[in-house]
């Protein structure tokens, strides 16, 4: 439970680093529950997450991202980079089924005190500088290695602020610390180089609010708003091409969104040459070097060379094709699905991490960073076996 609580905190140290706290933490709930009952009920409880729909999508886009690395032009780099996507996928896996990770209001209370230290920590590196690292002479001297713990510390609110609400009756301390928790992340997620951070703690809140006074409403336009980013990716590039105006462009120079409109129209391409296969899994940070770049036009083809798409709708296209898209669509919605009875109280918090990971993840970073994956991890199993509800399906 400690390194998964120190895990914000190791995320400011070392900004690679959560999938090493997880997984090391996944080892020790597995070693007490197998040392506390044996391996068949764990073995047991895991087969029947492996059966649940939305374990059978994730483990079916697993398979099928494994198998399109016979088409990648760098098989080596591919496998590698599933290694990174499905660890962190399987440690928290682990932790949900060990039957041991309980967190209640202590561990939610020390969640939420990590969180506020790691933001007050990066924000007075940035506010001085990075006088600290530089006189040290450690890590990458530059303010943006702080995007990825300011996205950690987002995507870990609702976990730490939905362990600290449970009840109308909560103590006041309680709420504070909640409302300073809230308050510190919005102000990493607006000071950091990362424009997604500020943009998914807006969608964060918002869904929050709007999922506690209209849930069923709220969760149905959340799963529509899914399905169609996911549905427009191959022409998300078009899109934003005829729907921004250079204005606004210009307003939105900061968070280099016209850069991404033309990455996104380089990586459609790609997309519409191989739309049912993909590319193969893990080709995206040498797209340029692929056989599918030669079907490119010229002009576009020297964007394939980023890194990666800067969303996770279009990598997934690009990489897997219909079938893998259709796949992490269909665990989407199965996921949804399950909140579906919830109430307000419950729902609010689930369906906000929902909205804002994906609102992140359809600007910002590669999508299968490890990084990424833990923390969406950690997350979503705090919020699975931390709070109590009413509904034995949510």
């Amino acid at each position: 439970m400690g390194l998964l609580i120190a895990l914000p905190l190791g995320m400011w140290l070392a900004n690679r680093s959560a999938p090493l706290f997880l997984g090391l933490a996944a080892l020790c709930f597995i070693a007490s529950a197998v040392a506390a009952e044996g391996w068949m009920p764990l073995l047991r409880r895991m087969r029947q997450g492996l059966r649940a729909p939305a374990g059978l999508a994730l483990g079916g886009f697993l398979l099928w991202a494994l198998i399109s690395i016979a088409w990648s032009h760098r098989i080596g780099a591919s496998i590698a980079m599933w290694g990174e996507l499905a660890l962190p996928m399987a440690g928290g896996f682990a932790i949900a089924t060990s039957g041991r990770f309980r967190p209640g209001r202590p561990e939610s209370r020390a969640l939420a005190v990590a969180l506020v230290v790691a933001a007050i920590l990066m924000m007075a590196e940035l506010a001085t500088g990075l006088s600290l690292r530089i006189a040290l002479d450690i890590g990458k001297q530059v303010t943006y290695i702080f995007n990825r713990p300011a996205l950690v510390c987002l995507v870990l609110l609702p976990a730490a602020v939905a362990g600290l609400s449970l009840r109308r009756r909560d103590g006041a301390l309680d709420w504070l610390l909640a409302a300073v928790c809230v308050v510190v992340v919005a102000m990493i997620s607006f000071d950091s180089d990362s424009g997604a951070a500020g943009l998914g703690f807006l969608i964060l809140a918002l869904t929050g609010l709007a999922a506690r006074l209209l849930p069923r409403i709220t969760l149905v336009l959340v799963a529509l708003g899914f399905v169609a980013t996911m549905a427009l990716a191959p022409v998300i590039g078009r899109l934003g091409d005829e729907a921004l105006p250079q204005a606004l462009h210009e307003r939105l120079a900061n968070s280099h969104s016209r850069d991404r409109v033309d990455i996104w129209l380089s990586f459609g391409e790609a997309i519409r040459a191989r739309p049912l296969l993909g590319s193969g899994f893990g080709t995206s940070p040498t797209l340029d070097r692929h056989p599918v770049a030669l079907e490119v036009s010229p002009p576009r083809r020297q964007l394939l060379a980023v890194g990666h798409p800067h969303s996770a709708p279009v990598q997934a296209w690009v990489e897997t094709g219909a079938v893998g898209a259709a796949l992490l669509t269909f665990a989407g919605l199965a996921l949804l699905w399950r909140l579906r009875h919830l109430p307000a109280r419950d729902l609010a918090p689930r369906l906000a991490l929902a909205a804002g990971a994906f609102g992140v993840a359809t600007v910002a970073h590669g999508a299968w960073q490890g990084w990424w994956i833990a923390a969406l991890a950690l997350a979503s199993v705090w919020l699975f076996c931390g709070l109590p509800s009413t509904d034995t399906d949510g």
